[in-house]
């Protein structure tokens, strides 16, 4: 089967976006840098550094599909990981990229890291991240009904004692 033509802007595109790749890669970006570089955000509507809390770092960027108008879209409250060391809302732009394509309004929270706090001070911010969606998220076209927590390793231990809890 012969393979599909591509066009010359479409080609020209891809290359120039595998060029940026490739210097991020060897100026040391990483990976989610990368990966962020590559996504298309063409498809939502970001409102970024809403405080959920007093601290610098309790903030949180909300995604909202394009195609999201009246309706209210099931929710996502994204938790990096990092080990509660290191981190930022902004590595997870292809995240809520992903979630959006899917008509998802996707939360992406900061919360405040070692050693500014220890152990379980994370999760009262990530548990102040929910409670702020659970009152706002209407305002953005998400359903406050249809809230649902996800998170990458420490993230998702705090997404899991958030559900629990």
């Amino acid at each position: 089967m012969p393979l599909p033509q591509r066009s010359s802007r479409f080609l020209a595109t891809r290359f120039a976006l595998w060029r940026i790749a490739f210097a991020a890669l060897v100026s040391g970006c990483s990976g989610t840098q990368i990966v962020n570089a590559l996504t298309p955000d063409d498809n939502l509507v970001k409102t970024a550094d809403i405080a959920y809390g007093p601290s610098p770092r309790m903030r949180l960027d909300v995604y909202r599909p394009v195609a999201v108008t009246d309706a209210k879209a099931p929710v996502v409250v994204f938790f990096y990981g990092g080990s509660w060391r290191t981190g930022s809302k902004s590595d997870y732009l292809f995240a809520a990229e992903a979630l959006a394509e899917c008509g998802i309004v996707t939360v992406v929270s900061d919360y405040r890291l070692y050693p500014e706090v220890r152990y379980p001070d994370f999760l009262a911010d990530c548990a102040a991240a929910v409670a702020w969606t659970f009152r706002e998220i209407g305002a953005y076209g998400g359903d406050p009904q249809r809230i649902f927590v996800a998170g990458h390793s420490s993230g998702a231990y705090n997404a899991a004692m958030v559900a629990f809890d």
